[in-house]
């Protein structure tokens, strides 16, 4: 609605900047989250021809294991970074890198201590890839920190650089630990490379984490911050209790099967797992900036994932035997019986991941715990199941089933939540 007098052209060169801006901050979230695929890919492709299907079962684990750690690191320091500073101005959202990235790397060292001590004391094949891990996780944690950051203050330009970063210091890390031949020489390197790109993104911002500040910023963001704590947990644990089971039910080199037809659909999966990255900080400009829209940036989002995924699936389903067998080696064989279900389950996680996005952006942290406890329980419950009736294929069905699942109450509260916002102001967003 324009006022008397007012030309309506003027007012479009601001929209399109604005739109222009939009692509500009998801090319990049996608160009970034394209890198960190490949690294992923590239990892699990590179351990899984040298170590064979048991070894590789067994970097799956301390790989699940690390999905949880991420996890609670992401719900304490960095989610409610980018609900509350994405598009801040610069002294305020500074200040509260400075203390997310220190408390990113206080969980780091804390929980990597407790990796060693148990690692070290496991001994056989799994302890010493524990112990390694525990060693790498605060670079780990740091470095994934530093990404949601720079997502938050709309540079997502830097978040790309130290992703290629890490990968390029990746390459003679992997060459080193080839060598070696180790479960825990691969996870070193896959660690040192991250550390090298964490110190990386200090020379970026300028920002020295604050480790001391680590318990005003758990206090200052506790109302959002032990909610996402929960949620995220209850997502990986559930991942972790999966391959955990599944390794008792029906054998460890089962885990790596499963993980070898998901490093298949890599692509897919890592952007799954580094969606708030881009996703929660740009639902939030929507809100801010053309509430209206947000429901249906959330459509189209998680719309264009499930699309995606099942595109990806279906060309696997065509694929020569010869060319898996040239990417995963021996796991290819009980890994390509997996494709089709692995296939829906990320197309399922997909179509959820849009729903998440709007309810992290509404600040409804009630509502997004209550789907993923849900989803979790699924998750959980039809992996184990399908594992204890069929295997590894049943519980590769059960997890798809599960997912599919999850992904429409995820729908249900995301149009319950809006409904809501409707009759209410929009909550307060912290600045300072």
């Amino acid at each position: 609605m324009t006022t008397e007098g007012e030309n309506p052209r003027k007012t479009a060169p601001p929209a399109r900047s604005a739109k222009r801006a939009l692509v500009g901050r998801l090319s990049w979230g996608l160009a970034d989250q394209a890198a960190s695929s490949v690294s992923n890919f590239v990892v699990g492709i590179y351990v899984a021809r040298s170590l064979g299907v048991t070894a590789f079962g067994v970097f799956s684990l301390a790989w699940v294991t690390y999905g949880v750690v991420l996890n609670v690191s992401r719900g304490l320091a960095t989610d409610p970074l980018v609900v509350r500073f994405s598009g801040v101005p610069d002294a305020s959202w500074r200040g509260a890198v400075a203390r997310s990235t220190g408390t990113a790397l206080g969980v780091g060292a804390a929980i990597g201590a407790v990796c060693l001590v148990a690692g070290l004391g496991l001994g056989g094949r799994v302890g010493p890839a524990f112990a390694a891990l525990g060693v790498m996780l605060p670079g780990l944690l740091l470095q994934d920190a530093w990404r949601f950051a720079f997502f938050a203050a709309g540079t997502g330009r830097k978040a790309f650089v130290n992703d290629v970063v890490w990968g390029v210091a990746l390459v003679p890390a992997m060459v080193v630990a080839a060598r070696v031949g180790s479960v825990a020489a691969f996870l070193l390197a896959w660690g040192a490379s991250a550390t090298v790109a964490a110190a990386y993104g200090y020379l970026q911002s300028g920002i020295r984490p604050r480790l001391t500040e680590a318990r005003g910023w758990l206090r200052e963001q506790r109302d959002l911050g032990y909610r996402y704590l929960v949620e995220n947990v209850s997502l990986s644990g559930a991942s972790q209790v999966r391959a955990y089971g599944l390794g008792v039910i029906v054998g460890v080199g089962a885990v790596g099967a499963v993980r070898g037809a998901e490093l298949l659909l890599g692509p897919f999966l890592a952007v799954l797992m580094g969606l708030s990255l881009v996703t929660v900080p740009e639902a939030a400009r929507v809100l801010r900036q053309a509430p209206h829209q947000l429901g249906r940036f959330c459509f189209l989002l998680g719309g264009g994932q499930a699309a995606g995924a099942l595109l990806w699936g279906s060309a696997l389903l065509l694929m020569p035997g010869r060319l898996g067998e040239l990417a995963l080696g021996g796991v290819w064989h009980s890994s390509s019986q997996l494709i089709a279900q692995i296939t829906l389950s990320v197309a399922g996680a997909g179509l959820g991941t849009g729903a998440a996005a709007g309810l992290r952006a509404l600040g409804a942290a009630r509502r997004s715990l209550r789907c993923q406890l849900f989803a979790s329980a699924c998750y959980v419950g039809g992996g184990l199941g399908g594992a204890a009736v069929a295997g590894t294929a049943g519980s590769a069905w059960g997890v798809a089933a599960a997912t599919v699942s999850g992904s429409a109450v995820w729908w249900l509260q995301l149009r319950s939540a809006l409904r809501e916002r409707h009759h209410s102001p929009i909550p307060e967003v912290r600045t300072a």
